[in-house]
């Protein structure tokens, strides 16, 4: 699976306006940026760059190997879904 560290142009523009909030209104706080991370483009994204990074396995011992012999869509599509359901657990 090629992968590709640029950041996608759907993600700059939330950083950017993320950005531009927090500047404008310095005294603003951020409730709701849960769901944001939930987003596929941004897990998706987020798992480039720690592969990229050649990261090591996280607290639940699974490596990059794993995660990728057994597919890394379905595997981003369970975390997905355990983030949306509030059940993951790390």
């Amino acid at each position: 699976m090629a992968m590709n560290l640029e950041t996608p142009e759907k993600i700059r523009t939330l950083q950017r306006k993320l950005y531009r909030k927090a500047k404008a209104e310095p005294a603003f706080r951020f409730y709701v940026l849960y769901d944001k991370i939930c987003r596929e483009d941004i897990l998706r994204h987020a798992y480039a760059l720690a592969r990229a990074n050649a990261g090591a396995p996280g607290v639940d011992d699974v490596s990059f190997a794993q995660i990728e012999a057994e597919g890394v869509e379905g595997w981003l599509a369970g975390l997905r879904e355990e983030l949306v359901s509030k059940t993951y657990r790390s």
